[in-house]
């Protein structure tokens, strides 16, 4: 797991053409707003979230975030748990994002 900075993120994100954006906050913050593209998975919903994980490709490269940084943090340390390699939690969450979001 990284932990990377608003700016680290985007500009990963947006030359990896292997990248899939995790969301991993609850429904009602997903319909709040979120970065396009992302995939919402309820980090809170423990066991639909692990079942959901497993059938993630390890091969892919996720960037996940939620509110402010902890629960994204610790969506990356259960996806290396499972054997994905590279996944990158965004540092101060979407709270931070500067980039674009979908309301």
């Amino acid at each position: 797991m990284a932990d990377l900075t608003q700016q680290q993120w985007s500009e990963q994100l947006e030359k990896d053409e292997n990248s899939v954006i995790l969301d991993v906050r609850t429904d009602a913050e997903f319909e709040e707003g979120y970065i396009p593209g992302a995939i919402q998975m309820d980090i809170y919903n423990g066991a639909e979230f692990l079942q959901r994980a497993r059938q993630l490709d390890p091969q892919k490269n996720y960037y996940v975030y939620c509110r402010s940084g902890g629960r994204s943090g610790q969506a990356c340390m259960l996806l290396n748990s499972i054997g994905i390699k590279n996944a990158f939690n965004l540092k101060g969450g979407i709270m931070e994002w500067e980039g674009e979001t979908i309301n």
